[in-house]
């Protein structure tokens, strides 16, 4: 028997134990989330080891339901915890807990029955000493380019994650997770004219993983790029490029609005949108859990329930909100597999590997149709209202003169509505699934700039 499986084995078992002890108390209903793995983190600074640290453990969350009524306890040392005292206490609240008539676990028919293999972990075989060197060879690549004046920190990681589900209707399963991680940040010039950047990249597995000292070049040569910045004139009605890096936060943004629990409030400017143009038509944007080896990719839902790819967006048209049961119940809908499952707190909708899918036009192409612009390479702040839309953030980047990138800007301020934006988006090719919400190079007209 391999390590992954005689841990999910013994989670298995506490996830069992616990269940039991729901009954014994008398709930109605329950189920038990039971996670846990272990994590290195390393990071340097001028070629010296900074920090080192190594976590390891495992949690156990269980729900109970009475007569529509829920509670949750969560355990942090579940080979060693009291069940019956845990599950005591579950019931005890749940019975002062307020009526929720669209809590409950799924039905039989809904569950996952089988799931196929993601290929969302490797072997693990990696030494604090190995990820030294990595970060280590990180800042040097970074310090080694010209321009740069010193170092912000450097870093690597490497992780090793297992969850278990199990439910009172019969739901059971679990699956393991490897994740890996190299980052630099850097300044570059001096005194008042300094500029700091950073580059990262995270995989699943260490092969995926680019080369550090690919990450380190690309921060120092983004913090040099930076140097000199101008504040521009203010304007309206202007074109912003959302460089890839950064363009998944506008996916961010989308998922937020189709979150069936936010859409059931009233809470999402799109809560009237479903089945109506959002996009130009030759926009797409999917939800796919089961990409090999994606970041967010799971076999099963917080819910047990099988995970599909969601078509979100078809020709520009929002077809699908982002669904867990309780939110699926509340609006007469089909639950879609989209449910998170946190240990201390009862399930609620989360995209997992949200995109907006590459368009035909490169990022160069996409540049050279501006004549007069600004291409943002970094956002500051939150100002986004997901009520009624608007948007508001700090940024900073490249100006766009006739296509071609002019110098670098600083201290604007761009503004828009989310969807207006989201109606005047054109995207590039260049899609790389770097975090849970991702989009290519997006270009949006007619947005206001706030500079001098």
């Amino acid at each position: 028997m391999s390590d992954t499986d005689k841990t999910l084995r013994a989670m298995e078992d506490m996830a069992s134990r616990a269940l039991d002890a729901a009954k014994r108390a008398g709930a109605q209903a329950a189920d038990v989330l039971v996670s846990g793995g272990e994590s290195i983190e390393v990071s340097v600074r001028l070629g010296k080891l900074e920090t080192l640290e190594r976590s390891d453990g495992a949690s156990l969350g269980l729900r109970v339901l009475m007569d529509g009524r829920q509670a949750l306890v969560s355990l942090g040392d579940p080979a060693h915890a009291d069940f019956d005292a845990a599950a005591g206490r579950a019931v005890e609240m749940a019975k002062l807990a307020p009526q929720d008539p669209y809590a409950g676990l799924a039905d039989a028919g809904q569950l996952a029955r089988d799931w196929p293999g993601l290929d969302l972990q490797d072997d693990f075989s990696i030494s604090e000493k190995r990820l030294e060197d990595m970060a280590l060879a990180c800042e040097d690549a970074a310090l080694a380019v010209k321009g740069v004046t010193m170092p912000a920190g450097a870093g690597a990681s490497a992780s090793r994650s297992f969850v278990c589900l199990a439910a009172s209707n019969g739901f059971s399963g679990g699956y393991g997770r490897t994740g890996y991680g190299v980052s630099a940040a850097v300044i570059a010039g001096e005194g008042t004219g300094m500029q700091r950047d950073y580059e990262y990249d995270s995989k699943l597995h260490l092969a995926d993983l680019r080369d550090p000292e690919e990450v380190g070049r690309e921060a120092g040569m983004r913090a040099v790029r930076r140097l000199g910045p101008r504040k521009p004139q203010s304007a309206s009605g202007l074109p912003v490029i959302f460089e890839q890096r950064i363009a998944g936060s506008l996916a961010g943004h989308l998922a937020s609005a189709i979150n069936g629990r936010a859409v059931a409030r009233g809470a999402s400017f799109l809560k009237d949108g479903m089945g109506k143009p959002l996009f130009a038509p030759e926009i797409s944007v999917i939800d796919d859990p089961r990409l090999p080896r994606g970041l967010a990719s799971r076999p099963f839902d917080g819910e047990g329930l099988a995970a599909q790819r969601l078509d979100v967006v078809q020709a520009g048209r929002l077809c699908a909100w982002l669904l867990d049961l309780a939110a699926a119940r509340q609006l007469g809908l089909p639950a879609n597999g989209r449910a998170a499952r946190p240990l201390s707190a009862p399930p609620s909708p989360s995209a997992t590997n949200f995109h907006i899918a590459p368009g035909k036009l490169s990022r160069r192409d996409l540049i050279g149709q501006v004549k007069q612009g600004l291409l943002v390479t970094e956002l500051i702040g939150m100002g986004v209202n997901m009520v009624n839309g608007d948007y508001s953030r700090g940024a900073s980047g490249f100006w766009i003169e006739n296509g071609q990138i002019a110098h670098p800007v600083s201290e604007v301020t761009i503004a828009g509505n989310l969807k207006e934006m989201f109606a005047h988006l054109t995207v590039a090719d260049d899609l790389v699934l770097r975090a849970t919400t991702n989009a290519p190079t997006s270009l949006v007209e007619g947005m206001t700039i706030a500079g001098k």
